[in-house]
């Protein structure tokens, strides 16, 4: 399966994701409020890279296919940062079958690790 990537990510691509999912906490666009908290810039919304994960998915085996999806945030991204989503077929039988996602970051973090089973039926 091919690679999907993401970025560099600006600080515009966090604001409009707050924008888009209604999280404005500070921390993910205001430098002094995520440098009082110990950030080394705003961060990225874990949503944001969850939500790629989800588009790397559903581009290869169809939106209407899915029947879970689940993320576990790891780490954490920043304006900057290039993250890379890809994912392998672990499990298949005939009715369906589960993929394993990561969505890491330049350096090779893994930032979110994504989950998906998918039907095999025609919708």
């Amino acid at each position: 399966m091919t690679a999907s990537v993401y970025g560099p990510l600006t600080r515009t691509d966090l604001v409009r994701y707050q924008g888009a999912s209604g999280d404005f906490n500070p921390i993910h666009h205001d430098e002094l409020f995520a440098l009082a908290a110990g950030m080394p810039a705003p961060l990225s919304l874990g949503m944001l890279q969850a939500g790629f994960l989800a588009t790397w998915a559903t581009d290869r085996f169809g939106a209407a296919a899915v029947r879970s999806f689940r993320v576990r945030f790891a780490a954490q991204v920043f304006p900057g940062d290039t993250v890379t989503c890809d994912g392998t077929v672990v499990r298949q039988d005939e009715d369906s079958f589960d993929v394993e996602m990561t969505c890491t970051t330049q350096d090779g973090t893994v930032a979110v690790y994504g989950w998906a089973t998918f039907t095999t039926e025609a919708s």
